[in-house]
């Protein structure tokens, strides 16, 4: 990696994301004390799911990465979540 390819995140800016995880890490654990029936492990994944965006984007620096891996990691996130609404349909029609 050259020197013009370096980026440097901002304090003020990971200082939102942290506030943002730990909001999110909060609604996690309020999820488990309100009981949304079937939907509890739905809202929890999603929850889950954009921590997940976050992390990737702040802390592995995906928003500063080319398109094609940007693409490719879209990709995964389709994939998992074909994989979630497949596992939700067999869990309602049984």
């Amino acid at each position: 990696m050259s020197k013009s390819d370096t980026h440097i995140s901002r304090y003020r800016e990971l200082a939102l994301v942290l506030l943002a995880l730990l909001f999110l890490t909060l609604l996690s654990v309020l999820i488990t004390e309100l009981h949304f029936g079937a939907l509890s492990v739905f809202v929890a994944l999603t929850v889950a799911s954009v921590k997940v965006f976050i992390v990737l984007l702040y802390f592995m620096h995906l928003k500063f990465e080319s398109l094609l891996l940007r693409l490719l990691v879209g990709m995964v996130f389709v994939l998992y979540g074909l994989i979630i609404i497949v596992t939700f349909i067999d869990y309602f029609f049984r």
